[in-house]
């Protein structure tokens, strides 16, 4: 069923492209069901979220990116656009400063009176909130349409799923095991990656079933649960600094937890955080790094 509905939005993009120059204005519909309506493509954007952000350059349409939000940090060459505030500390008038076509934003990234005082200044608000595979793919159609880059959206989107299907196919309906995702370090409180999260998404990808997948979100659990579940596998997306034990050592020091499988097995992967959580084109690499720590020839060490 996914991949014919992924074939049917594909020959859409497909046809989409090819009339849109024939047109002056585009029209997309976001996150929210809005229809959102320009007289012509976007040639000046402030993307407050960082996964819009790479799917932007992803498609190549980064020169019109006149700004981005503060936490908007890949490719490195983002980093030389400007910044705005995004979230509570939005700050509308340097935003509206930058004269933009179009502020892309995501639901939690703003107040619906922010939303009104950007378009009562004559710019239009665009929700991208992808939630899963198929909603990327959705931003990243989106963004390409906004931007007059259809084709390159629909390339990006048949690369990405030709990626999930190689690693399916490798995987061939096999499991692995259970698995818990550690969205945060012990020091300021245990919070799991649970169902409806990409991680999740993408273990069940690779065969691995999340030991907290009952649980939608980002759920707060305990080393008891953790220890009590026995996990085969442990990923963790801490950020390493430099300083002090690395996440996977750190991990490995804690009380009880050395008769836990995954760590008897040395089966713990310090995961990148930014490309595993972020709804963007960086989601097949997630998927590679899982792939290659559950089924790869190369083992996970201490």
């Amino acid at each position: 069923m996914f991949r014919k509905s992924l074939a049917i939005l594909l020959s859409a993009l497909l046809l989409s492209a090819a009339g849109v120059t024939a047109q002056t204005g585009v029209s997309v519909t976001d996150f929210e069901g809005r229809i959102i309506t320009l007289a012509k493509k976007a040639e000046r954007i402030v993307a407050l979220m960082p996964a819009d952000v790479e799917i932007l350059y992803a498609i190549g349409a980064q020169e019109v990116l006149i700004a981005r939000g503060e936490y908007c940090n890949y490719p490195k060459e983002a980093l030389e656009k400007d910044v705005v505030k995004s979230g509570q500390e939005m700050n509308l008038e340097q935003i509206i400063a930058f004269a933009p076509d179009v502020v892309v934003s995501s639901k939690m990234s703003h107040s619906v009176q922010q939303v009104e005082a950007l378009e009562k200044a004559g710019i239009q608000v665009v929700i991208s909130d992808a939630q899963d595979l198929s909603g990327v793919y959705a931003a990243i159609e989106m963004l390409g349409t906004l931007t007059a880059r259809e084709t390159q959206a629909a390339a990006l989107i048949e690369d990405m799923h030709s990626h999930i299907v190689e690693i399916e196919k490798k995987v061939n309906g096999k499991t692995a095991g259970t698995v818990y995702y550690e969205a945060s370090p012990l020091q300021y409180g245990l919070w799991a990656a649970g169902g409806g999260t990409f991680m999740d998404e993408l273990g069940r990808i690779v065969g691995l079933e999340n030991i907290f997948g009952q649980s939608e979100g980002w759920p707060q659990v305990s080393e008891e649960q953790v220890i009590a579940k026995d996990p085969t596998y442990v990923v963790t997306t801490t950020m390493f600094f430099g300083d002090g034990p690395t996440p996977i050592e750190e991990i490995y020091a804690r009380a009880g937890w050395q008769d836990m499988q995954a760590l008897k097995n040395n089966k713990v992967l310090n995961a990148d955080s930014d490309a595993i959580t972020r709804p963007g084109p960086r989601l097949i690499q997630a998927a590679g790094e899982l792939y290659e720590f559950v089924w790869g020839d190369s083992a996970n060490a201490k």
